[in-house]
């Protein structure tokens, strides 16, 4: 978590979602985080969530252990 708020995690979440609009979560007994991303750049996204992003590449190694992605769509009610 501490990465992804730095200046460099920051940069890199800016140039695949709204920043602004991240929901960062933990579970209740901690053991893993998840976040809804409101994304405006599927292939970087898609890019960062597999551990291909060479600048995300060595935190990805020490700090990932398996990654779920859902897509959300909006629904009119």
């Amino acid at each position: 978590m501490g990465w992804m708020q730095s200046d460099e995690g920051t940069d890199v979440r800016k140039s695949i979602a709204y920043v602004e609009k991240t929901v960062p979560a933990v579970a209740p007994d901690k053991s893993c985080v998840m976040f809804k991303i409101s994304v405006d750049n599927e292939e970087g996204m898609k890019e960062f969530v597999s551990g291909n992003n060479p600048i995300t590449k060595p935190t990805y190694d020490e700090c990932i252990e398996s990654i779920q992605v859902w897509e959300l769509n909006p629904m009119e009610v």
